[in-house]
């Protein structure tokens, strides 16, 4: 008689299983496509709490378990000021998934708050990528992973053209310029966040939201609360309607840009017209 299997190894089967073509496959696609993972590195996977830390968690353990690439793996979790309620969610929640984290704290809520009360969220983001990079380094990381998906690389290039005034999309693995020998790295880059919603819901899973004080009275699920995103996401979700394939067109496109036919473009910093070549 087979053995039965536990919560978090029924959880897992479904990554490999049922979501094997929507989320396993993507995922390891972005690792071997963007050579995310090499032989001797010592991963800091970032844990925020929400759904798509925890599933990048899960797809981590998962690799470093069938890969032949020799690497480490630490889970790590900033508390940068959650409440009781917050905090006890993110230790259950690992728990239940067979995480083992390494958690430390900071006081990233509160300053944020303090220097920039009207719009604390992106200075919120700069800081608390800082500490986990100091952090990671200090246990002898070379690589911090992060949560980010599809979806986010989609959005970010959108939100750039229509608020923004600029071209400009999310890159899956970045040097640090602040951390020497240090990489950020993003594994979920080719998975689409409705196919991590399905997994969270067809495993019956609840993960926290947005957790600062700024946005806590906003959120009662696990989508961004910032507008300009919220509208970008009904934009694209309407487009979908009449094109199914808008998101995965727009994915392509930051892959296939042809910059003979832009009028200015920049390359490390520096602006370049096509009347530089034009004129030669």
């Amino acid at each position: 008689m087979p053995k039965e299997l536990q919560r978090f190894q029924q959880i897992e089967r479904s990554i490999i299983t049922t979501y094997r073509k929507t989320i396993w496959s993507p995922f390891v696609l972005a690792v071997k496509k963007y050579r995310l993972i090499e032989a001797g590195d010592k991963i800091a996977v970032c844990i925020s709490g929400g759904k798509d830390s925890m599933l990048l968690a899960k797809l981590m353990q998962e690799l470093h378990r069938h890969s032949e690439v020799p690497f480490e793996l630490i889970f790590l979790v900033m508390d940068p000021g959650y409440n009781e309620k917050n905090r006890k969610k993110i230790e259950e929640n690992a728990l239940l998934l067979n995480v083992p984290l390494t958690v430390f704290e900071s006081d990233v809520f509160a300053a944020a708050d303090s220097a920039c009360a009207d719009a604390p969220c992106y200075l919120c983001a700069r800081m608390r990528r800082g500490h986990l990079y100091a952090k990671a380094k200090e246990l002898g990381c070379n690589k911090i992973a992060l949560g980010h998906h599809k979806s986010d690389v989609i959005e970010t290039t959108l939100m750039g053209m229509l608020y923004g005034g600029q071209i400009q999309g999310m890159l899956p693995r970045i040097k640090s310029t602040n951390f020497e020998g240090m990489e950020l790295i993003r594994p979920m880059y080719c998975v689409l966040e409705s196919d991590i919603l399905r997994w969270k819901e067809y495993n019956d899973l609840d993960f926290i939201a947005c957790a600062c004080k700024f946005t806590q009275n906003l959120t009662g699920s696990d989508e961004d609360t910032f507008s300009a995103r919220r509208k970008v996401k009904e934009w694209i979700a309407e487009l979908k309607k009449e094109n199914p394939n808008v998101e995965n067109n727009i994915f392509q496109s930051i892959h296939n840009v042809q910059l003979d036919t832009l009028a200015e473009y920049k390359q490390e910093g520096i602006k370049r017209s096509f009347l530089d070549k034009f004129e030669k």
